[in-house]
């Protein structure tokens, strides 16, 4: 057993790029948050915050963005509950939802890399800085923001980066740090006393001395973040020993709780999280004193960037957030810790593949129904029976696309798989019906249909085909 967590707060991470909460349904979860025992809100909006003016093209199209009035109400909600909010706004990398617009498209670092920034371009820093000034504005007595700055694919292919790094001395990690320091020391400019922190990947095979000469020390907090059920413990110490060495004294660490699996993942492995923040433990009770851990945000991943499909939706993840919450503060998922999590949400199982109810409250788990139908028919869906119905033996045996193609068919064998096929269709279908009438409940239209596409049309597809394409075929075959 590790001792709990240390000082420092508790982040829930929201990431709205994909399969953004109703309104509603965003207020339950953050009571539900608070009942947890959640420090605070780390939120991602992407394209669900209402940019306004030159930025306005920044907004979802596919479902409306959250309002001024609904991202204030976010704030009020969790101020109610002392949960602080915390703006992620990327500024680097993972821009995606920004350059993949077409007026945008000379700020990328390369053509075929959307999601990275052209450091040199001052109409790019300018747009970033614009971009965290409306956040900024929106979220009144703001203390700390995130500006991202991970993943920094192709930094120094594009052809402004070649030339000043052709200047001796100059090098890629420079290249990262001058940019990210820059904006840091804009953010300061602006607003003096905010905090800020940033992802640390970049940062990671970079000295200590690269470090310190930065100018990033005492600018930033890094977030060190790892997600793995296996994470390296001597190595992660390392490494947030090195950037305290370099001056960097507030420092962040990263769990999960879902969309770390797979990038395609539909429901959530509590084990496999609560495993993740195991290790964390075991990295905050070898580290020296003189760290000070500021605390762990907890992500959530709904997309792996803005342009992957959709990782599982919150409701099937409370479970695995409420069991590593409860891991952080008894330092173990002991029996007493499994105990309070079911007791919470009103369940018999922290395992939503497992899971029973205990309670008629639906107040205890928003989304437990859309968690348990979404269960049932992704057990539906990944079923032999269905998956590999093209290639089971009746339609292997007598209705091979050979079959097809020469309308040549036995058509007692047909007639039988066509039953077959509609009968599993049918059964698809009135499962699929529940689970969308409960999903645009809690989500857009656009993310049911979405989810449809994603889990359910590849398996459907191939079963409508069959049925479509044997009644000719039998036709041929029978006067």
């Amino acid at each position: 057993m590790n001792p709990p967590w240390p000082k420092g707060k508790k982040l829930v991470h929201l990431d709205l790029k994909g399969a953004p909460p109703r309104i509603e349904y965003l207020h339950q979860l953050i009571e539900l948050f608070s009942r947890l025992g959640v420090d605070g809100l780390l939120v991602e909006y992407e394209d669900m915050f209402p940019y306004e003016g030159e930025l306005q093209l920044l907004q979802a199209t596919v479902q409306p963005a959250y309002s001024r009035e609904q991202v204030l109400s976010i704030q009020e909600s969790a101020k109610a509950r002392g949960m602080e909010v915390i703006p992620l706004v990327q500024t680097f990398g993972h821009m995606e939802f920004v350059l993949k617009h077409r007026t945008l498209w000379h700020l990328r670092e390369v053509p075929h890399c959307i999601g990275t920034l052209n450091p040199h371009k001052e109409d790019g820093v300018k747009m970033v800085m614009e971009m965290l000034r409306q956040v900024v504005e929106l979220h009144p007595h703001l203390r700390t923001v995130h500006i991202g700055a991970d993943e920094v694919y192709s930094l120094g292919e594009g052809e402004d980066s070649k030339l000043w790094l052709a200047s001796t001395g100059h090098s890629v990690e420079q290249l990262f740090l001058s940019h990210v320091t820059k904006v840091a020391k804009a953010i300061k400019e602006a607003w003096p006393d905010m905090n800020i922190i940033m992802w640390d990947d970049m940062m990671r095979g970079m000295s200590q001395d690269t470090l310190k000469a930065s100018g990033l020390v005492g600018l930033v907090q890094p977030m060190l973040w790892d997600y793995t059920p296996n994470l390296d413990v001597d190595k992660t110490v390392s490494l947030l020993e090195k950037y305290h060495g370099a001056g960097m004294s507030d420092l962040w660490a990263a769990s999960s709780f879902k969309g770390s699996t797979s990038v395609h993942t539909c429901v959530t492995c509590t084990q496999r999280h609560v495993d993740n923040h195991l290790q964390w433990l075991k990295v905050a009770s070898s580290l020296s004193a003189a760290i000070n851990m500021r605390g762990i945000a907890i992500t959530g991943w709904q997309r792996y960037d803005h342009l992957s499909v959709l990782c599982e939706l919150l409701p099937v993840a409370l479970p695995s957030l409420a069991s590593c919450l409860q891991t952080l503060n008894h330092g173990e998922f002991s029996t007493e810790a499994h105990r309070n999590v079911t007791e919470m949400l009103g369940v018999s199982s922290v395992e939503i593949e497992a899971m029973e109810r205990t309670s008629a409250d639906e107040s205890l788990f928003p989304g437990r129904r859309l968690a348990e139908l979404i269960v049932e028919i992704n057990s539906l869906l990944n079923s032999e029976d269905l998956r590999f119905f093209e290639s089971n033996m009746f339609v292997r045996g007598w209705f091979s696309p050979y079959h097809r193609q020469r309308k040549m068919v036995n058509p007692l064998n047909s007639i039988l798989i066509h039953s077959q096929a509609s009968e599993y269709l049918d059964t698809l279908q009135k499962m699929v019906e529940a689970v969308r009438k409960e999903m645009v409940n809690l989500y857009p239209d656009s993310t049911a249909e979405e989810w449809m596409e994603e889990h359910v049309s590849p398996v459907t597809a191939p079963l409508q085909r069959i049925i479509d394409a044997i009644p000719g075929c039998v036709k041929e075959m029978v006067p």
